[in-house]
């Protein structure tokens, strides 16, 4: 990814005796007042900006800044390929960028690489870095840190720094002098807080006296919240402009930082055409203010733009970048930088590159550095401890989530003298007033508090129920040493935002509390540290639906998982267990197989699509209404009850043309305006199905699945398709570790073998003797009459295996106390020493390469992908030092064998796998074997021993 390639460059920079900007780096880190990934973000902004020179990526990559100094004549490639890469530096750098490893060991992007070094003329490299970074012609960088990291620190500490080297340097135009802070909401309740925390930032911690307080004077704020005209005013009707017209002339100015709302403000009055060109209107006075503001912002000189978490709806992201790409050609933009935790894509975008190679980017393109979530836990956030209620009522997880902090935290405090604190999540404001209220107050008073302090609503209101205007300000000061609030009860705010520190606890009891792509952010929002280098931890209670849609987005966007995060979340630093690779001692090779390759081509089957026929029959869809009913019945079980169906209730607002932006958009560039608007009439007839009206404006009707819907309408517009399958042998080559040095385990009684007999192993290994160095401390101890003790200094029993197992040291069977025991037991067996045979641990399948793709037919009788089985042991015979034959063998668990996808992928090794391998091989080279730990140790070990007798018979 690119952020792994600038951190290789960034580090070498810095390490360079020359590097201009060390003595700042080094008195950042001596200062010890920012996080490590602060830190690192800034070496990545420093070095973008004065080694880069403040360049688009695109500009960077044409220019060759990130090749490396590859030897292209080493290269396995054609020549007439190696000339087009030493002569056009984009063209390399494009090479080496579709060449990096994904993660793992797979490159980045190996089609773009085949097609670059296939048809070197036929690639526009500059073009496609264009593209791949979003046709930006100015600096834009994304900087990723999870929730809690310091963004808002980080966000001042660049602007001071910019403001810093443009100073030493005046007429260097690489630096900013004034800045634009966009913001996640319009309410001040997110504005305010940003901005003090900007004002509490103390740039001594970047920065050295007296340089730091004199920067800090010369920094003037301006929010620009206000919505209405100014009075009296013959400078600015737009009361946002004036502020900013009085720190005119702008050519000297320095130091202004503009906090604003992108959505509410930037924005404001502004449409897109049918091109998704922008519209600015200027039919009203209100249009003519809403312009005067843009132009006058376009004006401020070397002005750098921060966005923090500003999540667009489908159209403000287009008019946004449209705005600055304005202000850019003015030459006013200096760039923008942004921040976010999760830089991950909705839906994936496209960039064409051929008429057979089109690529496709879920992650933000131009994420420059990444700090990960599981690392923050691991170094300063709070550590997480996730409940997952499966199966049970919304409102039996919240009395549980609230029993369960009271037992946990209701007496702890934090260094300020705040209290902890637990947020309620709900979907609605009826919900939250007439059924988490009531139940949360009589938990509360149960358990001895007193709901009237310690509970605190929070939401804008609607008809039938309004907040008094001080839940905003007891809402704005819970992180206060004197506020007395325990648990807050939240409605379409606090997701994103809200810096709570004081926040040890959330719950999410149903689908709805939070807008499914959020769930990771709201989740989160209470593991914010608190106190530096004490342990905190807080607790998430979630509903089967929140959990699996937090496991989906931690794996999607942290490469994590709940599981892992409960075990970062254990108490206290686990210690952690050095491994070695034994693989150049045991000379271990390769082992070759054949793997069944699926290619999947779709066959169009309708001479037309019928759109307006689709369309009609979606309207008249009932499936897609799911009606919500409370059914009152008495105490008689045969009493049928009284159904009262809900009035559907939203509030999440929309209009035809947003609706239509959002169809279009989730069809990955299949679908255009012009495409949709012959079936006007029907798409309107669809959209007030789904929506209804309240006070002049519509909302989502939530009981239409409006996912479905809309994968329902782009279906529409397209000819039925089929899949049909074509399949072959290929020839595989695979390694039992991929990687030179196993990567390090927390330590705990499942690694196998223990240290002692891993040092005796490595002892071994290097040429020494542990035995004749064990026989000189036992005659000692004997010279000395402790004899007991002489007769306890052994060798560990795992030694005697080294020659038959252990390709790296330990093991880890943490997931399976039953393959541990098997291991053991097996290498007892005189079948497998009296044969030389070597049995292996596969099971760690993140360091292994030997794993099978497994297919199942279908109905058609097409091969359908199953996934990657990877085998738990291998036992090998080695024949002229090849792999002759491997006896493949699975150990499963009680309760894990009637997993469906389990017993697909065993009916495929069983049958197609053995097959077509043995039958290329033209011998036995492998067999399957599967033993159930039900059946017993002993039944086990029989099976195995009667299966090497006859397998490896010859």
């Amino acid at each position: 990814m690119l952020h792994s390639l600038i951190k290789q460059k960034k580090t070498t920079w810095l390490s360079t005796q020359d590097c201009p900007v060390r003595t700042v780096v080094d008195y950042i880190r001596h200062k010890g007042e920012l996080r490590d990934a602060q830190i690192e973000a800034i070496e990545t902004w420093l070095f973008l900006k004065v080694s880069g020179g403040n360049k688009p990526l695109w500009q960077l990559f044409s220019e060759g800044f990130f090749n490396s100094d590859i030897d292209l004549s080493k290269l396995h490639i054609s020549q007439a390929a190696r000339d087009s890469l030493q002569a056009d530096p984009a063209l390399q750098g494009l090479y080496e960028f579709a060449c990096q490893k994904n993660g793992g060991t797979k490159s980045l992007l190996p089609e773009l690489a085949k097609q670059i070094i296939d048809h070197p003329a036929d690639i526009d490299a500059l073009a496609i870095f264009k593209q791949i970074f979003y046709n930006a012609d100015y600096p834009d960088y994304l900087f990723s840190l999870p929730m809690g990291a310091g963004k808002t620190f980080l966000m001042a500490a660049l602007m001071y720094l910019d403001l810093y080297f443009a100073g030493l340097e005046p007429n260097n135009l690489v630096f900013a002098r004034n800045f634009i802070i966009l913001v996640p909401s319009g309410l001040k309740s997110s504005i305010i807080p940003s901005l003090k925390t900007i004002e509490k930032f103390d740039p001594s911690w970047v920065i050295p006296e007296p340089a730091a307080s004199t920067l800090k004077k010369q920094i003037s704020f301006e929010v620009l919240d206000q919505s209405k005209s100014a009075k009296k005013s013959n400078r600015a009707r737009n009361p946002n402009a004036q502020k900013i017209a009085r720190h005119q002339p702008f050519e000297d100015l320095a130091g202004l930082i503009l906090v604003v709302n992108a959505e509410k403000v930037i924005l404001d009055r502004l449409d897109l055409g049918d091109q998704l060109l922008l519209i600015e209107h200027s039919d009203d006075e209100k249009d003519r203010q809403a312009n005067e503001l843009r132009n006058l912002i376009g004006k401020i000189p070397n002005l750098s733009i921060h966005i923090d978490e500003v999540h667009h709806a489908a159209t403000d992201d287009i008019k946004l970048r449209q705005v600055v790409n304005r202000w850019s050609a003015n030459g006013s933009l200096n760039s923008i930088i942004g921040y976010s935790g999760t830089p991950y894509l909705s839906s994936a975008d496209t960039i064409s590159i051929s008429a057979d190679l089109t690529l496709k980017f879920a992650h933000i393109t131009n994420t420059v550095y990444y700090y990960p979530l599981v690392q923050a836990i691991q170094g300063f956030l709070k550590k997480p401890r996730v409940e997952i209620a499966a199966h049970l009522e919304p409102l039996a997880i919240i009395e549980k989530g609230v029993r369960d902090f009271y037992a946990s935290y209701w007496n702890t405090a934090y260094g300020n003298g705040a209290c902890t604190k637990l947020a309620i999540y709900c979907g609605s404001i009826l919900r939250l007033e007439e059924e988490v209220m009531p139940l949360v107050g009589k938990v509360i008073q149960e358990l001895g508090g007193n709901p009237a302090t310690d509970i605190l609503k929070y939401h804008k209101g609607n008809k039938e129920y309004k907040l008094p205007k001080e839940n905003e300000l007891t809402f704005n000061s819970l992180d206060l040493p004197h506020s007395k609030v325990r648990i807050i009860l939240l409605v379409q705010v606090g997701k994103e935002g809200w810096d709570c520190r004081s926040l040890t606890g959330v719950i999410l009891a149903q689908k709805g509390d939070s807008p499914a792509n959020m769930v990771l952010q709201t989740s989160c929002r209470c593991l914010r540290q608190v106190d530096k280098d004490i342990h905190e931890s807080a607790a998430i209670w979630l509903n089967d639906f929140n959990a699996k849609t937090l496991n989906a987005q931690l794996k999607e966007e942290q490469q994590t998982s709940i599981a892992e995060l409960n075990n970062l979340g254990k108490a206290g630093a686990a210690a952690q267990v050095e491994r070695f690779s034994r693989m150049s001692h045991l000379q271990l090779p390769t082992i070759e197989f054949r793997q069944l390759r699926v290619e999947y081509e779709e066959v169009t089957v309708e001479d037309d699509p019928n759109t307006g026929t689709k369309l009609n029959a979606t309207l008249n869809d009932k499936t897609l209404y799911n009606p919500a009913v409370i059914t009152h019945r008495g105490l008689n079980p045969d009493d049928p009850g009284i159904r009262t169906y809900i009035d559907p209730s939203s509030n999440e607002l929309t209009d035809f043309r947003q609706w239509l932006l959002l169809i279009i958009k989730e069809s990955f560039n299949t679908l255009s305006v012009a495409d949709v608007m012959p079936f006007e009439t029907v798409l309107r007839q669809l959209f007030e199905l789904v929506t209804f009206a309240r006070d002049g404006v519509r909302f989502y009707n939530e009981f239409y699945d409006q996912y479905d819907l809309r994968a329902a309408i782009r279906l529409a517009f397209h000819k039925k398709r089929e899949l049909r399958t074509k399949s072959e042998v290929v020839s595989e080559k695979a390694s039992l570790l991929i990687v030179e040095k196993p990567p390090s385990v927390e330590k705990h009684d499942k690694l196998y073998p223990d240290v002692t007999a891993v040092s005796q192993i490595l002892s071994y290994d290097f040429g020494n003797d542990p035995e004749a160095a064990l026989e000189g401390i036992r005659a000692t101890l004997r010279s000395q009459g402790l004899e007991m003790m002489a007769d306890s200094m052994k060798l560990a029993h795992a030694v005697h295996d080294r020659n038959h197992t252990f390709h790296y040291l330990p093991y880890d069977f943490r997931q399976s106390g039953f393959e541990l025991h098997f291991l053991q037991q097996a290498l007892t067996l005189a079948e497998l020493r009296n044969k030389g045979l070597e049995l292996y641990y596969n099971g760690e399948r993140h360091i292994t390469a030997f794993k099978i793709l497994c297919f199942s037919k279908t109905a058609k009788s097409n091969w359908k992908r199953i996934g990657f089985y990877t085998p738990d042991f291998l036992l090998i015979q080695r024949k002229e030092n090849v792999i002759h034959k491997a006896l493949i063998i699975e150990t499963k668990g009680s309760g894990f064998a009637d997993q469906i996808n389990f017993k697909l992928r065993k009916h495929f090794m069983e049958t197609e796998f053995l097959s077509m391998n043995n039958d290329s091989f033209g011998y036995d080279r492998f067999e399957f074997l599967y033993l159930a730990e039900d059946d017993g140790m002993s039944r086990n070990l029989a099976t195995l021993n009667t299966t090497i007798t006859i397998f490896f018979k010859d």
